[in-house]
């Protein structure tokens, strides 16, 4: 297939240069697509339907057989050899079962090892007299050691979570998932079902993956160009709201504060504070005729721009134009016949343009949310019976910037200036948005990330047990509300996939203490995992050392997650031991298998080992103890195969 794309000649079916660029920048990315991925079988299960799809089937025609993996395949006549695990055909190899076998006489599932077919394994769902099983398969998959990035669960996708893959591109869906029930796989599934199933309506409005962090995109992001989809952009909230350089940092109060919802109010009447009401007659003078218009029609355009709630700049760019129009209807009443070229004419008069200007200036976002920043009477008038006196002086600057240039930025900061610029213009909006470790996210993080799909749907992805922002959700009904996609459906996954039973069951002890009602993640492993808390009885470093090194021996990827202020002193002791790391997000290779983690980074990420310095610690990094019970939970549920604990400190009391 790759082969008759290159040998493409298109000379002769182009009109021009431009064309020809476009169909070969198009023919670029199809042979792109079609790359051969060494270790990813074309293929990985087959159905063996009992009558045709779609037949009757009181017709008695014979059944088909069909061929499922990540991309369609067809020979030299264009007939399909595979079929795209997305197309409708393939949905029973996902939810058929022995209840339901969804016309299936046989479903086949194809071990693979290192691209190479090792083994299969049948499944007959329409005879009664063979049992139902667990798929060994399907377990052999799950529970393959993880070296490198994040890879597609294609073959292993189960039915409560296929279900969310193909719900469809009008709604959006919210999917709590404690850690490993595969949410984030799930997220980027849909992302590619929905460019599947919608692909000419996506292409023109654009699809996105939001993460938390750089790592964890790097992390993330092979698989869906190893499904075929190269078009879809990644970024984090940060890279959304970039209009200035973010240079400084707020402590937790600031910050929660500022990620409030009741400072887009703020914004909202600090922006249209600056529209003044109209006190003199603008006079418009054309040839030897003089046109006026009263200073009381005038503030009735104002009035009925302001009651529109309309952006701030589309409000300013209609007023001309509405004072024009007074102006022509005045020269139609005279006897005159003017056009929209009059109109435009006497839209960009002089006296006109310097009417707007007095009424309704321009308004620079970043320099609105500098004054409100420095400015302790602008923010007074603006915060009036929202923020509380002490409130406003919590997120006054002490030492005012001169300039937006000069300011030092932080990250809140950041997101204020984004919802500014929306009020003034308004945001570009995507075809669907992909939110993961959408629990961190302040109320008005959210509503950036809502003004980037206004008009259209969104995956929020996340775990409300692994909230580590002092600001972090509370509910998805509030956080989807701030969103902006109130009629979202909320799913939840339970069953883990990536965690041993005896590590989730560890973890779970602190569930009670940072997400009260929330269901535990109920392993489905057969594996129980290796699973060990050490205290240290020598020098502390060699103990984790040793750790890291029993661990290393076995096959697939360590991490070492530690405290972020003990990463420096870890990075030193590794070093003396002779052992090479990666930084969270690099790729694991064969040589170089361990990572050394960083508490604050370790979200989203998994390793088949972890070791676990000072749980304590981890704990005592945050500003609060909820916080930091949080980000330890998190901790405690990266590695896929096991996990020693080691500690020189008594264990946080919740562990007990």
């Amino acid at each position: 297939m790759r082969e008759d794309v290159e040998n493409l000649d298109i000379r002769d079916v182009t009109a021009n240069w431009v064309n020809a660029a476009v169909l070969q920048r198009q023919m670029d990315e199809r042979i792109k697509a079609l790359a051969d991925l060494s270790h990813t079988p074309l293929f990985f299960g087959r159905l063996d339907y009992l009558h045709p799809p779609g037949a009757d089937k009181a017709e008695g025609a014979e059944g088909e057989r069909f061929y499922i993996g990540r991309r369609h395949v067809h020979d030299a006549e264009g007939d399909p050899m595979v079929i795209d695990w997305r197309a409708p055909v393939s949905q029973p190899f996902y939810r058929a079962s022995k209840k339901n076998p969804m016309d299936v006489g046989l479903r086949r599932r194809f071990g693979y090892t290192g691209g190479d077919l090792t083994a299969y394994e049948d499944e007959h769902l329409s005879d009664p007299a063979e049992a139902a099983a667990t798929s060994k398969l399907l377990q052999q998959e799950i529970e393959r050691p993880r070296v490198g990035p994040m890879r597609d669960i294609v073959a292993t996708i189960q039915p409560e979570q296929d279900e969310i893959v193909r719900s469809g591109l009008s709604g959006s869906v919210c999917v709590q998932g404690g850690p490993g029930t595969g949410k984030t796989a799930v997220g980027l599934h849909r992302v590619a079902y929905l460019l599947y199933a919608h692909r000419e309506r996506l292409a023109r409005t654009g699809t996105l993956v939001i993460g938390p962090n750089k790592s964890f995109l790097h992390y993330i992001e092979q698989v869906l160009p190893a499904l075929g989809e190269l078009e879809v952009k990644q970024a984090t909230v940060d890279d959304l709201v970039a209009h200035v350089e973010v240079r400084g940092s707020d402590d937790a109060t600031a910050a929660v504060i500022k990620g409030d919802a009741r400072m887009a109010e703020v914004l909202r009447r600090a922006v249209r504070s600056h529209v003044t009401l109209p006190a003199e007659t603008v006079v418009v003078v054309r040839g030897s005729r003089r046109w006026r218009v009263a200073a009381y029609e005038l503030e009735e355009i104002v009035r009925e721009l302001l009651d529109r709630d309309i952006r701030y700049g589309a409000a300013r760019e209609a007023l001309p134009q509405r004072i024009a129009h007074l102006v022509l209807v005045q020269m139609e009443r005279s006897g005159e016949a003017p056009d929209d070229r009059v109109q435009d004419a006497v839209a960009r008069n002089t006296a006109v343009k310097a009417a707007v200007k007095a009424i309704w200036p321009p308004v620079d976002p970043a320099k609105l949310v500098l004054r409100l920043l420095s400015d302790a009477d602008f923010l007074a008038v603006h915060a009036e019976g929202l923020l509380d006196e002490d409130e406003q002086k919590e997120i006054l600057w002490q030492k005012p910037a001169r300039s937006v240039k000069a300011a030092k930025w932080s990250p809140a900061d950041a997101v204020l200036i984004d919802e500014a610029t929306d009020l003034v213009q308004r945001t570009h909006s995507l075809g669907h948005v992909v939110l993961d470790e959408a629990q961190d996210l302040s109320p008005m993080q959210y509503r950036a990330v809502g003004r980037r799909c206004t008009t259209g749907s969104a995956t929020v992805l996340g775990d409300l047990a692994q909230g580590t922002t002092p600001w972090a959700t509370r509910s998805w009904d509030e956080a989807l509300r701030h969103l902006g996609k109130d009629e979202a459906v909320i799913e939840e996954l339970t069953a883990g996939f990536r965690v041993p039973t005896d590590v989730i069951t560890y973890a779970s002890r602190l569930l009670p203490h940072i997400a009260p009602g929330l269901t535990p993640v109920a392993s489905v492993r057969e594996n129980p995992g290796f699973f060990e808390v050490r205290a240290h009885t020598g020098a502390a470093d060699t103990e984790v050392m040793g750790a890291v090194q029993e661990l290393l021996r076995n096959e697939g990827s360590t991490g070492l997650i530690a405290a972020d202020a003990r990463i420096p002193v870890l990075a030193e002791a590794l070093a003396a031991a002779g052992l090479t790391y990666l930084g969270p997000g690099e790729e694991t290779t064969a040589e170089t298998r361990l990572t050394l983690v960083p508490a604050s980074l370790a979200k989203g990420l998994e390793y088949d080992y972890v070791v676990l310095d000072e749980p304590q610690a981890v704990v005592d990094g945050e500003p609060d103890e909820r916080t930091g019970l949080r980000r330890l939970y998190v901790a405690l549920t990266r590695a896929v195969s096991g996990l020693i604990v080691t500690h020189a400190a008594p264990l946080p009391p919740q562990l007990a």
